[in-house]
């Protein structure tokens, strides 16, 4: 069985921040980073799982994102691995995001990290999160599609 390839330049991807939010509108947002964590995203040492972003002073942070430590550096030049991290957006994305997310039950996660160029990518997802019977209707979905698909194979080589 061959296991999907991810896109070209995807880094990381957040799928259990699909599963447990409905996303109502993507971002996409540069990042700061220090050059040992630009080092660890190029080698895909990242996990988003977890990790949230917020607004604070009209600037938008990353939080609880493990980046790992670089090992080709020594102990001096590394980095915290789950240090907040500034995300760059336009004041009017980042006033849109803010009033969004000040809605009731509106929340602001990672979905995946990339590289657009040379440039690390980060694309936010403004979330409202599902309930425990959504979670199952949409397992019971996907399930259903999948049967659907094995039938429809069978049926092809027939």
């Amino acid at each position: 069985m061959a296991g999907k390839q991810p896109p070209p330049g995807l880094v990381a991807d957040n799928r259990k921040a699909r599963h447990d939010y409905d996303i109502e509108e993507s971002f996409e947002a540069g990042i700061v980073l220090t050059g040992s964590e630009i080092k660890s995203v190029r080698a895909g040492r990242v996990q988003l799982r977890g990790s949230f972003a917020r607004v604070h002073r009209d600037e938008v942070f990353l939080y609880e994102a493990h980046i790992a430590t670089y090992e080709q550096s020594g102990t001096h030049f590394n980095h915290d691995p789950t240090r907040p991290r500034k995300l760059l957006l336009h004041r009017r994305e980042i006033k849109r995001i803010d009033g969004l997310i000040r809605q009731k039950g509106l929340t602001l996660v990672p979905l995946k990290m990339y590289f657009k160029g040379r440039h690390a990518k980060l694309e936010l997802g403004v979330a409202r999160g599902k309930k425990a019977y959504d979670k199952r209707e949409d397992i019971a979905k996907r399930e259903a599609q999948r049967s659907i698909e094995r039938a429809m194979k069978s049926r092809s080589r027939e």
